[in-house]
């Protein structure tokens, strides 16, 4: 049965994937919205929801180093693997804005969490806690950043010249719906049925953790961006992944923390400065080509980088 729920999910997974772009691009097209803006919105969150699902849950639960893990540890996916992945499947084009914008946006988000998550370090304090303060600060943010959306809508273009189909305004919603259903649910089932299959073989409790649920929570982002890659829409691929990454520090970490304050540990600032290094290097990489592509050898780097990452993590629990 786990098997069959494994593959089920990642059939759901795909097909989800498909509905949600098609749903998405659509839609986009139809109002005149960037692509771009469509990515930042309506993907990123929907494909967002498992981090903010299990992150509440791990609030309410007071389970201060799974939600601050699930974050962290998502984003370090989203950009390290996903945008690896898919940057090696096609690369992507990223516009002037999210270059000048969005993605300096992603790294001063990293090193304000940083600084919110060292008070030991930077004042003298008992210990290092992300404060409901600090959570309404994160929120705040947010709506900052919400409301740039509203202005990008506005003067921003598609940077493909593909041609789209448009679906008429019902079935476009529809399958915006039906797909980030279909995202959510099957990347439940392929955690659900890979912790099953990983516990049979006797795989330990923290390599499934740092590995198959870290991977698990972003596959709805691996799916939606990829898919987009395929269709030739980087500005719905790059957006998404940005999108996420700056969802899930602002909303899903400001909710949390505002619901219960995060105490963290010393060794969560390797993770915290893993997290903003992709964050430059993705700025770098694309700021340092004169096309603005994020290209298949960066893709292969990022690769190179997660492994290497998720090598550490497994021998410290082995030293454990």
């Amino acid at each position: 049965m786990d098997y069959v729920l494994f593959l089920a999910g990642f059939f759901l997974l795909i097909k989800g994937a498909g509905w949600l772009i098609d749903g998405a691009t659509s839609f986009a097209e139809k109002y005149s919205i960037p692509h771009v803006v469509i990515g930042l919105t309506i993907v990123a969150f929907g494909s967002s929801a498992p981090e903010f699902a299990v992150n509440v849950m791990a609030s309410v639960q007071k389970n201060s180093s799974l939600a601050f893990g699930n974050i962290v540890g998502s984003n370090i996916v989203n950009i390290a693997f996903i945008l690896g992945v898919v940057s090696i499947i096609y690369p992507l084009t990223v516009q002037k804005a999210t270059l000048k914008n969005e993605i300096p946006l992603v790294i001063v988000t990293s090193l304000v969490l940083f600084s919110m998550a060292n008070d030991h370090f930077l004042d003298g304090a008992s210990g290092n806690i992300i404060s409901r303060i600090d959570g309404i600060i994160l929120i705040g943010f947010f709506l900052v950043f919400l409301r740039y959306i509203r202005h990008i809508s506005k003067s921003s273009t598609n940077s493909s010249d593909e041609e789209y189909k448009i679906l008429p305004l019902w079935q476009s919603v529809v399958y915006i719906f039906i797909g980030l259903g279909g995202l959510i649910l099957g990347g439940d089932w392929i955690v659900g049925g890979a912790v099953a299959i990983a516990r049979f073989f006797q795989i330990s409790e923290g390599v499934i953790g740092l590995t198959i649920v870290a991977i698990g929570t972003s596959l709805p982002e691996l799916a939606a961006s990829t898919v987009a890659a395929m269709k030739k829409n980087s500005d719905i691929a790059i957006g998404n992944i940005v999108g996420s990454v700056l969802f899930n520090m602002l909303w899903v970490l400001g909710i949390t923390t505002i619901v219960y304050p995060m105490e963290l540990k010393a060794e969560n600032n390797v993770d915290l400065l893993v997290m903003t290094s992709l964050g430059i290097l993705l700025f770098v990489f694309i700021f340092g080509n004169a096309k603005k592509m994020l290209l298949r050898v960066h893709g292969v780097f990022f690769l190179i980088i997660y492994f290497a990452y998720n090598l550490y993590l497994i021998l410290n629990v082995a030293k454990g």
